[in-house]
């Protein structure tokens, strides 16, 4: 146990800190939600973390080898796995597998290109039959679409002096005139007649595209411009929730994502001593995170024919795809260290790294996608996307990322990857030279023998 953790525990903290980092970066949003999300994920990834190297090797040093019971299959090394024969392909053709992983990613996210956030949950999740939804299309087949949820816009007086009912009525038509308004409710006004209150109907449905266009790029712009000398126009609303929402995402895409992976980025050179390999690992990740969005927006906007993907679920994305996603490619490289620093060539690391770190990759893989899979069964739009977002960009971490592109570029990259700390060399120095083949010599013990592995 000592050894095991020895060996293990700089990459489970290295890939735990990982982790922490990207949900800490949450507390940078600007929704209340995220920032209050971030903070409480972190703390129990550090939790888990301070389990897995005190409680568990506890408790299995406790146990020892029943632990494994029944099976003695602990006894063995097995061989001749499709994980070894995995490897060993990787480390025949390290260029073909990196190419085609590759391919395979950044094809899929080219179907990210026809993103589109849907704010319309509960229209776009319930089955037609519902009877809100047989309501709704009836109260849209005689009004306008907006009239389920009509859009407030509220005029202010910012001076002594009261809203006329003149200006008020002024103003109303205005608003009436705005391409995409279905119709303007007349003002009312307060006891105090400081404030004017108007029920704007769109033309289209409150969470549609079309509507949060409406209100973005027109009906706000004029109220604002339009609101009479001395008075402010203010305008709210579920459909203008929306929109502030939608800015505020994007704001957070652009502040978030790049935090996060500064942050991660310094992790992995830290625990690598590399300046080179996280650069190849962040563009990893990056690539399986755009596969998911990709091969999501593909399966249900365009073969599904969804009017979009719920607003949240890139963010929902980036906080197991790529934490995750990270983790297992900490797991990968720190064999693939390991590996080199026996002796081995960047190849035959590669391949040995495939072989012994696959198993347990594909196993938190699978169970990790298997349990995120059984959303789809809720018949649920909303849950069946993020259902197999987050499944298929684990699987495309684990088996494509992980296991094939990253060992895979490593191989390629070879002594470079390591650059300047040089992280595939014995920490005493005593690493063997590369050879001509660009193998390694094997160590040799004191006695000239072979060092047993």
């Amino acid at each position: 146990m000592v050894h095991a953790v020895e060996r293990v525990g700089e990459a489970i903290t290295s890939a735990a800190g990982a982790v922490i980092v990207a949900f800490a970066a949450l507390t940078l949003s600007s929704l209340g939600m995220l920032r209050s999300m971030g903070p409480a994920l972190a703390i129990a990834v550090f939790l888990t973390l301070l389990a897995g190297l005190t409680l568990v090797p506890a408790v299995v040093s406790l146990l020892g080898t029943k632990v494994f019971w029944p099976s003695n299959s602990w006894r063995h090394e097995p061989q001749g796995t499709g994980f070894a024969r995995l490897g060993t392909s990787i480390a025949r053709r390290p260029a073909v597998w990196a190419v085609v992983s590759a391919l395979f990613m950044g094809a899929l996210t080219l179907g990210a290109l026809g993103y589109r956030a849907n704010f319309d949950l509960a229209g776009s999740s319930l089955p037609d039959d519902k009877e809100s939804m047989v309501a709704m299309r009836d109260l849209e087949k005689g009004f306008p679409a907006g009239s389920t949820d009509p859009t407030s816009v509220y005029l202010t007086s910012t001076s002594e002096k009261p809203v006329s009912q003149q200006r008020a009525a002024a103003f109303r038509e205005r608003l009436a005139d705005v391409p995409g308004v279905g119709s303007v409710a007349a003002p009312r006004l307060n006891p105090g007649r400081t404030t004017a209150s108007y029920s704007v109907i769109l033309s289209d449905p409150p969470a549609s595209d079309k509507a949060l266009a409406t209100v973005k790029d027109r009906l706000r712009p004029l109220a604002h411009e339009e609101a009479p000398e001395g008075s402010r126009a203010l305008v709210g609303g579920t459909t203008a929730i929306y929109v502030d929402i939608n800015k505020a995402v994007d704001r957070d895409y652009s502040v978030v994502f790049p935090v996060a992976a500064l942050a991660i980025m310094v992790i992995l050179g830290l625990l690598l001593r590399s300046l080179v390999a996280p650069w190849y690992l962040m563009l990893s990740v990056a690539l399986g995170f755009g596969a998911t969005l990709g091969a999501t927006s593909l399966i249900f906007q365009q073969i599904g024919s969804q009017p979009g993907l719920m607003f949240m679920l890139p963010v929902i994305m980036y906080l197991f795809v790529v934490a995750l996603g990270t983790d297992y490619n900490i797991l990968m490289v720190s064999r693939l260290r390991e590996e080199a620093r026996e002796g081995r060539g960047p190849r035959d690391a590669a391949g040995t790294a495939v072989r012994h770190s696959g198993p347990t990759i594909g196993s938190a893989g699978v169970i990790l996608a298997g349990t995120f899979a059984t959303l789809m069964l809720a018949g649920n739009s909303t849950l069946s996307q993020m259902g197999f977002s987050l499944s298929f960009g684990i699987v495309i971490a684990a088996f494509v990322m992980a296991m094939v592109f990253t060992p895979a570029l490593t191989a390629l990259i070879g002594h470079a990857a390591w650059w300047p700390g040089h992280g595939d060399e014995k920490r005493n120095g005593s690493g063997a030279a590369p050879r001509s083949d660009g193998a390694r010599e094997e160590p040799r013990r004191a006695d000239g023998a072979s060092r047993p592995r």
